[in-house]
């Protein structure tokens, strides 16, 4: 849980992610990359490559894939890397992806997502912004709970968003079939999810070593924002009254990820959520920075681990 005093590092809004792993051994180090070849996904797996690890692509567009890692290799002479198919948004598709891992994992990067999509849903009912971004990710990590166990340390990395601001998880109507939708309160609500569950899953794998953060990686142009479009993000910014949008580079958005991933400063430290390389603060009513008391509610997490695994079981 965030503490009285917010842990803080070396690093800023400015900072890129090799800078953040600069001096970081990840020799003989397994990751997952999810969503590793588009937009700050790309720059988290060069990084985690270019200090040594060996990486694999969990993404939808194979080819895609395949370009990023010749790209990767070329920048950084690691060619421990590879591409394997994953649809979040199809249970089956992750739970072949879990079935052919093997061995131990270090660290999984939980970074693909969906962002304000027109409304659309799985086969199964499910709203497919939560769907994807929460419910996809909750099968991959449990599903590899025992490799991420055996590797011994491991952490995951649960990208979020300051939209976690824009909504709480809607226990009483989460998948929108009683209320209107809305993409933005759905967007917001996944990436709640997304923090709720650094928190849950600290607390019930403590025992296993394995710690679980969140973050919100910044306002990055990525085709994440495929859906909306510039006008849209800034005129949302200035109804909340944050001013401008401060952009930051693809290889500054990946700087938090690969804070969390790698960074000894977090050895042993869990359930919390960072933006800009260091840990937020509370919100504060009217901002767009900081976190939701209701995004680390210990109940609240608890009740969505619950609500997953039953959805996933029905």
């Amino acid at each position: 849980m965030t503490s009285a005093t917010p842990l803080s590092t070396p690093f800023r809004f400015e900072s890129t992610a090799a800078e953040v792993v600069a001096g970081v051994d990840l020799t003989g180090r397994r990751v997952i990359v999810t969503g590793g070849a588009s937009g700050i996904g790309i720059e988290t797996v060069r990084a985690l490559a270019g200090a040594g690890a060996e990486v694999t692509l969990a993404v939808r567009d194979l080819a895609a894939g395949d370009r990023t890692v010749q790209d990767v290799i070329a920048t950084t002479g690691n060619k421990q890397l590879s591409v394997a198919p994953l649809d979040l948004a199809d249970q089956a598709s992750v739970a072949a992806f879990n079935a052919a891992w093997d061995g131990p994992l270090h660290i999984l990067v939980n970074n693909a997502g969906m962002m304000a999509s027109p409304e659309m849903r799985t086969p199964q009912g499910w709203e497919m912004q939560f769907a994807t971004n929460h419910l996809g990710h909750f099968a991959l990590a449990t599903g590899l709970h025992g490799a991420l166990a055996a590797a011994g340390g491991a952490r995951v990395v649960s990208v979020s968003s300051s939209a976690h601001l824009r909504s709480p998880v809607v226990f009483e109507d989460i998948h929108f079939r009683e209320r209107a939708y809305e993409p933005w309160a759905a967007y917001g609500q996944s990436k709640t999810a997304n923090v709720l569950f650094a928190v849950e899953a600290t607390k019930r794998w403590a025992d296993d070593g394995i710690t679980v953060n969140a973050l919100m990686p910044g306002a990055i142009r990525t085709n994440l924002q495929r859906h909306i479009t510039d006008e849209e993000l800034e005129r949302l910014r200035a109804q909340s009254g944050g001013g401008a949008m401060r952009w930051k580079t693809p290889e500054q958005g990946a700087a938090t990820s690969a804070l969390v991933a790698t960074s000894p400063l977090l050895d042993g430290i869990g359930g919390r959520y960072f933006e800009d390389c260091n840990e937020a603060a509370p919100n504060e009513p009217g901002s767009r920075s900081g976190v939701a008391p209701y995004a680390l509610d210990p109940e609240a997490a608890e009740r969505l681990w619950r609500v997953s695994t039953e959805t996933l079981a029905s």
